[in-house]
């Protein structure tokens, strides 16, 4: 199938591994033009050469970083077509001992940043007339998992503004969605679990009995980003192997 995106100019953040790294991979496989950012100048270049994309260093919770990746990527590629929000998660810990200050540095880790990129690119998404907002979250945003309070608390709401976005942007041509990965082979997971994954009685749980690769988030994405997906918006899509229980 042809998903249309040749051509088509996607910034990606958190582009250096795990997820941002095979999402770079999957949208130049397409024929897409990538912007790939990452904190990691060394790492960033070195795979953007390799996978045929333009690298940009910085660090998203920096304005002015964001604010050079769209200039760059406008200098470099011409339009802006597609944004990926992707990047790291905040610490571990229960409820009952994170503060207000946890709370404020994880909204302006997962929340802030993307609003601001956001309605840096929203000009150009429009120009383009067919925008595509995909944004990475976890499964959080519809089951709260252990020991994950600050993501339970903070990834639900970011998904409240995608979902009000989808419903503003829609006449624009401009969809919006959300990505709610299960237990991916990140380094994400690996720092949560330890170097061998997350033991038997946490597989078990997944019906497919296995961790999801990057590859497999990446194949979303490139549909969510697709012409034959511009009727899709305002969705959060699970890729987890059938680990949540819930209907909706």
């Amino acid at each position: 199938m042809d998903l249309g995106l040749r051509g088509q100019t996607a910034i990606v953040l958190g582009a250096s591994q795990g997820m941002g790294l095979a999402i770079s991979e999957g949208l130049a496989a397409e024929g897409a033009n990538v912007a790939m950012f990452s904190r990691r100048a060394d790492v960033v270049e070195r795979e953007a050469a390799r996978v045929g994309g333009h690298a940009v260093a910085g660090d998203l919770t920096n304005a002015d970083d964001l604010d050079r990746l769209v200039t760059e990527t406008l200098a470099t590629f011409g339009g802006i077509d597609i944004v990926v929000l992707n990047g790291g998660g905040p610490p571990p810990g229960p409820a009952t001992t994170m503060t207000a200050a946890d709370v404020i540095a994880a909204v302006e880790l997962l929340l802030v940043p993307h609003v601001r990129l956001v309605g840096l690119c929203l000009p150009h998404l429009r120009e383009s007339g067919r925008g595509r907002i995909v944004a990475i979250e976890s499964t959080s945003v519809k089951e709260p998992i252990a020991n994950l309070a600050l993501s339970n608390a903070v990834r639900p709401g970011v998904t409240g503004w995608l979902k009000t976005l989808a419903r503003e942007l829609g006449p624009d041509g401009i969809t919006v969605n959300t990505i709610a990965p299960g237990r991916i082979d990140t380094e994400r997971l690996h720092a949560l679990y330890g170097p061998g994954g997350p033991p038997p009685e946490v597989l078990a749980l997944i019906p497919a009995r296995r961790v999801g690769s990057p590859a497999e988030i990446a194949a979303a994405v490139c549909f969510l980003a697709s012409e034959q997906a511009a009727y899709v918006s305002g969705v959060v899509i699970p890729v987890d192997g059938g680990m949540l229980n819930g209907l909706f």
